[in-house]
């Protein structure tokens, strides 16, 4: 009888724990929410898709990488992209070592020297971020290694840039190596199969993908080896078009037959190619050339096709702006236009910041923190915070106890080669000015010019 007795009262607490985690199960921020649904305002970091993955190539020459985060799916809040590649790094040829070398233009090594605000943003939003090898019209290619060693010297190099600039993968593309330039050889047939094996060693957990274009889409295996052992995707290259890679060892859902580039490729063949996509089972959706500007309507169209859902286009987002956290940290803050650093001066209370000579002591130290409606950036020698003061066009930001204040926050979002840091009390951008060393940074009106743009280091 002692024991029945023992068994009832654990059925009686059993049932109230369950009362318990039922009640906490609904409740979001102190809001009911049974069907757990993104609260209004409420990002959300968890959401996931059921479909095809997107993936998209960014010309960093004219356009942000982190344009990649600003779509999400109205339905749920997921990530419209999954996968975001920089377009490009090269392979150039060194004529005097005779080696095949790993070239970044001006565009790209701002992606890549930048990455806490580039890349790490797009990561922390759920976002894989690849970097495309292209070739540069020199002779050197991912097709015409002279020997094994000479593919792997080169798969070194992509290995230790992933490692170095924090990526997630690379992404091969045989275009512009003018194969035979400089006096180097034709493709041979085992060159990318060569670079892929070793790449692969060195980078066992990263994504490799292949867009199928170029004489490597002829040698995709060699000695009983294929490429598709070795990436994890690969993609038609030709935009506007249905045609599913011939790449032996990869299966329909690491495929994307569909390839769609978004300024010129019309919304109704884009919303057909990503129908055809469902329906047929696979599982790489690819687009192309994704602009600076709002083009959520457009995306909307095979977005729908894809995942039944609108798109929608947060500005801030991927940039970390408007509250997120994607600029916590302490950096130096640099001027695009003279290379000039943010510097406190003589860092008491009631000074104007200054440009000077970037030297990284603790003056030229900003520590960056989620504040209200944007960011905090205070001074890691004195603790003041960058405060816009009278918050008019033409006034100075000073040094100030740092209190929360709107006049302390300021906006972070991607322009040009950089970010722009805008008052969230006035809506006026932080301006280099003269932009010369000892002169004071002032407020003026938010016009995207390189005096307004500042890099964080």
């Amino acid at each position: 009888m002692k024991k029945l007795i023992s068994f009832k009262i654990i059925l009686l607490i059993a049932f109230g724990l369950l009362l318990t985690l039922q009640g906490c199960k609904k409740s979001v921020n102190g809001v009911d929410n049974p069907k757990n649904t993104l609260i209004k305002g409420q990002k959300n970091l968890s959401a996931t898709k059921s479909g095809p993955i997107s993936v998209c190539y960014i010309e960093v020459n004219n356009n942000s990488i982190l344009d990649v985060g600003k779509y999400t799916l109205a339905s749920n809040g997921a990530n419209v992209f999954d996968i975001g590649i920089i377009f490009a790094a090269n392979i150039n040829y060194d004529t005097s070592a005779d080696t095949a070398q790993l070239y970044f233009n001006t565009q790209v090594s701002a992606v890549l020297t930048n990455a806490a605000t580039q890349i790490k943003p797009l990561q922390n939003q759920g976002i894989k971020v690849l970097l495309s090898i292209l070739g540069n019209h020199e002779g050197a290619g991912i097709c015409n290694f002279p020997t094994q060693a000479a593919a792997q010297k080169f798969a070194v190099l992509l290995s230790n840039a992933v490692t170095k600039y924090g990526l997630d993968g690379i992404d091969f593309d045989d275009e512009y190596a003018d194969y035979g330039t400089n006096g180097t050889g034709q493709p041979n047939a085992y060159s990318f199969v060569y670079l892929v094996t070793a790449l692969r060693q060195l980078m066992p957990n990263k994504t490799i993908s292949f867009y199928d274009y170029g004489p490597a889409a002829s040698e995709l295996s060699y000695n009983g080896v294929t490429v598709g052992s070795k990436v994890n995707y690969s993609w038609n290259a030709v935009y506007g078009t249905w045609s599913v890679p011939s790449v032996p060892g990869l299966s329909n859902s690491q495929l994307g037959p569909a390839a769609i580039d978004i300024s010129s490729t019309s919304q109704s063949t884009a919303t057909s190619l990503a129908q055809e996509t469902v329906s047929n089972g696979y599982g790489v959706y690819l687009t192309y050339n994704l602009s600076d500007a709002d083009t959520h309507t457009y995306i909307s169209g095979f977005t729908n096709a894809l995942y039944g859902s609108n798109a929608v286009y947060n500005a801030s987002g991927g940039s970390g702006g408007g509250g997120s956290t994607g600029f916590t940290g302490t950096h130096s803050i640099i001027s695009v236009q003279s290379g000039l650093a943010l510097d406190g001066g003589a860092n008491t209370q009631g000074t104007n910041i200054q440009l000077y000579g970037s030297n990284n002591t603790s003056d030229q130290k900003w520590t960056v923190t989620a504040s209200g409606s944007g960011y905090s950036i205070i001074s890691a020698q004195s603790g003041l915070a960058l405060d816009g003061g009278a918050n008019t066009q033409g006034t100075y930001p000073w040094l100030y106890g740092s209190n929360s204040t709107v006049d302390q926050q300021w906006k972070i979002t991607a322009s040009g080669s950089g970010y722009s840091i805008t008052s969230v009390q006035s809506g006026l951008a932080l301006d280099g000015g003269p932009n010369t060393q000892g002169t004071n940074p002032w407020l003026y009106t938010a016009n995207g010019t390189i005096d307004q743009q500042w890099t964080f280091q």
